[in-house]
């Protein structure tokens, strides 16, 4: 067994070999060490609350920018002078600030690298960040496109903000997005994956409505089924619900007070979203414009030494953008020995420029796996306040549980 000194040393030098080091998405504890040796850097600790399985939560700086335009990084120009051009407002962020709907704002970031030479990165809305429908995209330093890290990254990291649905109230330390690392290539091919799911139970199925899973399971189960492989492993949107009259889909309303993300169920759902019940003929239009929740048909499992993202748009399934906050962790839905049977992925949907027909068990969505570097020390949902681990079709947790709301959501 190697010296774990030596192991350690190996992963943060610049002179070992690259054939030494595990190849994936760093673990949990591997980020650790990348903050210990200073290539994750902050003049602000770095609380354990931004680690998770697999990625760091990055926190807002002091200081918001709201701009003309979006603009993407370029080795021409630096981010701080693009701002100064473009500048139309500063905010102070170390109260409270209101950041309004449709505005693009650039925050810089408290934490900052100085990447080892084998290492890259890739960052996505959090959770909760893509179910209020607040769009993010992490920026770099010359880097050339949005939410990627180059190998070997060196400077400060921004990222742009643009609360498309909802105004949000937020201030300095607040978590938008995340930001995973890896080494080499994580990404598996499909007959790589087929040989994963036979092995590890990727996809359960629940039996509503007196139908029966497609395994053949009796109803009101929940089963086992062969995932469906293709390009990824492919998801279907859930229009049928468990029985009739089962909320299928929120549709959120277009005008809503100002949701201040601190809030944890302060909100009644019925003041910000309509909720749609199952249709009869299990089909449902989507209109441009209008910002959807959906949950997907199957129940999903992350095995503990794997990660995954939902791909955000893929034009051969549909001209829509669906989980813009589709990463992942190790253990999501699955638990550390494969005790709990799936978990729904709640879909985040927005029609691009026409309406669009959803029916039943349509796909949606591919969802890619990828190898993590080492199994994390820490895993979703196992007593590290993983908001999502068990949910069916769910609101961001801002607001109250729908069944103990003040007033009902109303139906469409």
């Amino acid at each position: 067994m190697p010296n774990k000194d030596a192991t350690s040393a190996s992963l943060f030098s610049g002179n070992s070999s690259p054939d030494h080091r595990k190849q994936g998405i760093l673990p949990f504890q591997e980020i650790r060490e990348l903050i210990d040796n200073g290539k994750i850097r902050s003049p602000v600790q770095i609380c354990e609350e931004q680690l998770q399985p697999a990625s760091l939560d990055l926190r807002l700086g002091r200081v918001a920018y709201r701009v003309e335009a979006s603009f993407l990084p370029s080795r021409s120009s630096t981010i701080t002078a693009r701002i100064r051009a473009l500048r139309v407002d500063e905010i102070d962020l170390s109260e409270p600030a209101l950041l309004s709907r449709g505005h693009v704002f650039i925050i810089p970031l408290i934490e900052s690298l100085s990447l080892p030479s084998d290492v890259s990165g890739k960052a996505n809305p959090k959770s909760t960040t893509g179910r209020l429908d607040i769009f993010t995209r992490l920026m770099t330093e010359g880097g050339g496109e949005f939410e990627e890290v180059p190998t070997g990254y060196r400077g400060e990291l921004y990222v742009e903000v643009v609360p498309r649905t909802f105004p949000i109230i937020v201030r300095a330390g607040a978590r938008l997005n995340q930001l995973r690392f890896w080494r080499g290539s994580p990404q598996r091919d499909d007959e790589y994956l087929r040989n994963l799911d036979r092995r590890q139970n990727l996809v359960y199925y629940e039996a509503r409505n007196g139908s029966k899973c497609p395994d053949g399971g009796p109803a009101n189960t929940v089963v086992r089924a062969p995932a469906r492989i293709g390009n990824g492993l492919r998801l279907t949107v859930d229009l049928q619900g468990r029985e009739r009259h089962s909320i299928i889909a929120y549709k959120a309303k277009r005008k809503a007070q100002a949701i201040d993300l601190s809030a944890i169920g302060a909100y009644d759902p019925a003041e910000y979203w309509e909720q749609i019940t199952a249709p009869k003929v299990e089909r449902f239009v989507l209109q441009p414009g209008d910002f959807y929740l959906l949950a997907s048909k199957e129940r999903i499992g992350v095995p503990p030494d794997h990660a995954a993202e939902l791909e955000q748009y893929d034009p051969s399934l549909g001209e829509f953008s669906v989980h813009y906050a589709g990463f992942f962790d190790p253990g999501f839905g699955y638990g550390l020995e494969g005790e709990i049977k799936g978990t729904r992925a709640v879909l985040e949907v927005r029609a691009h420029e026409v309406p669009i027909l959803l029916e039943d068990e349509q796909t949606v969505g591919r969802l890619n796996y990828y190898k993590m570097a080492d199994v994390p020390e820490k895993l979703y949902g196992q007593g590290i306040g993983s908001s999502y681990q068990r949910q069916g079709l769910a609101l961001s947790k801002q607001f109250k549980p729908v069944e103990s709301a003040r007033s009902a959501v109303p139906k469409s």
